[in-house]
C-alpha cells in the first residue's frame, strides 16, 4: 500500500500564497512521505512563471477555471492514478504547524470508520482565534456552522472528536471514499461543495473527525477578496438555493425557504440603505442564477 500523502493545492492568481504554503509544508512536515500537487486553475497573472521555478512539486495546468471542486478533482484524479491511499485537500492560503499532516494520517490509520479527518484551523493574522474546530449543519438555515468560531482555543476542547462537517480548507481523505461516493460535486463552482461532500460521505457510512493537535493557519477567503464581498455573496446565495433543493429531505421544508428568502430581502434592504449597490446586485444575481440552475436540473 502506498501510504504517501498526495497534497492538493489549488492556485488561482495567488502564487505567493501557494509558495508560502509549500515552504511551510516542507519545513514543518517531517514524519510522512508526501507529494505536493499544485493545480493552477487557469490563472490570469504570472502565477505559472513563479510556480514553474519550484522543485519537487507536480504542477498541473488547467486550461479553464471551472471552480474549486473541479480544480481539486483534477488533482485528486492524478493522485489516485498514481496509487494514492491518502489525499489532502489544503487551501493554498494556509500554513501548517509541525507535523500537522502526519497527525491526521495517524488518525485515519487508527480509525477504520473515518472517511475524512480535519485539522484545527486558526486565523493566520490572529493565531489565538479559531476559524474552525469542528462543524455542523443548520438545516433550518441550510448553512454550515464552524464550532468555536473566533474563540480562543483552550485545553477543554477534546484532542480528537467526531463532527458533522469538515471545511474544504483542510480535508485528509481516504482513497476508498472517492471510490464509494465519487469526486467533489462541481455544480457549485465555489462554496458549499465541502458541505455537500461531507453529507455524501456520511450517507455512505463513514464518520468525520477532527484532531486538534493538527494545526493550520488560514488567511481566510484570500482568493475571493475576504469574507464579505460581492463575489462571496453572489456564489453563497446561488449555491444555497442549489443545496436546499438537493437536500430538501433534510431541511425544514417551507420554513427553510421562508427563512432564506426573508433574510435575503433584509440584506437587499440593508445594502440599499448603505448604498452598497454591488453587494445588493450580488444577492439578486445569486438568487436569479440559483433558481435558474434548479429549474434546469
Amino acid at each position: 500500500m502506498n501510504s504517501k500523502v498526495y497534497i492538493i493545492l489549488l492556485n488561482y492568481n495567488s502564487a505567493d500564497d501557494t509558495i508560502e504554503c509549500i515552504e511551510s509544508i516542507n519545513k514543518n512536515e517531517t514524519e510522512v512521505e508526501y507529494e505536493i500537487v499544485v493545480v493552477d486553475n487557469s490563472s490570469q497573472d504570472n502565477s505559472i512563471k513563479k510556480l514553474e521555478k519550484l522543485n519537487n512539486i507536480k504542477l498541473i495546468k488547467s486550461n479553464e477555471n471551472n471552480g474549486f471542486a473541479s480544480g481539486n478533482n483534477i488533482g485528486i484524479k492524478y493522485a489516485i492514478e498514481n496509487g494514492a491511499q491518502y489525499i489532502l485537500l489544503l487551501n493554498n492560503d494556509t500554513t501548517i504547524e509541525k507535523n500537522a499532516i502526519s497527525i491526521l494520517v495517524e488518525q485515519l490509520k487508527n480509525h477504520n470508520e473515518l472517511g475524512i479527518i480535519g485539522s484545527r484551523i486558526m486565523y493566520y493574522d490572529n493565531r489565538e482565534l479559531i476559524n474552525y474546530c469542528g462543524g455542523d449543519i443548520n438545516w433550518l438555515k441550510a448553512t454550515s456552522i464552524h464550532n468555536n468560531y473566533k474563540e480562543k482555543f483552550n485545553n477543554n476542547i477534546e484532542k480528537f472528536f467526531y463532527t458533522n462537517f469538515i471545511t474544504g480548507c483542510c480535508m485528509l481523505i481516504k482513497k476508498e471514499v472517492f471510490e464509494k461516493v465519487g469526486y467533489l460535486p462541481e455544480e457549485y463552482f465555489m462554496y458549499y461543495e465541502d458541505v455537500d461532500f461531507c453529507i455524501k460521505v456520511k450517507e455512505a457510512g463513514y464518520k468525520l473527525g477532527i484532531d486538534t493537535n493538527s494545526v493550520i493557519y488560514h488567511k481566510v477567503s484570500a482568493s475571493s477578496g475576504g469574507e464579505d464581498n460581492a463575489f462571496s455573496i453572489k456564489w453563497g446565495t446561488r449555491n444555497r438555493i442549489i443545496f436546499i433543493n438537493k437536500y430538501k429531505k433534510y431541511t425544514k421544508g417551507i420554513l427553510t425557504l421562508v427563512f432564506f428568502y426573508l433574510t435575503r430581502l433584509i440584506k437587499i434592504v440593508l445594502y440599499s440603505l448603505k448604498n452598497e449597490k454591488e453587494k445588493k446586485e450580488a444577492v439578486l444575481n445569486g438568487i436569479k442564477e440559483g433558481r435558474k440552475f434548479v429549474k434546469e436540473i
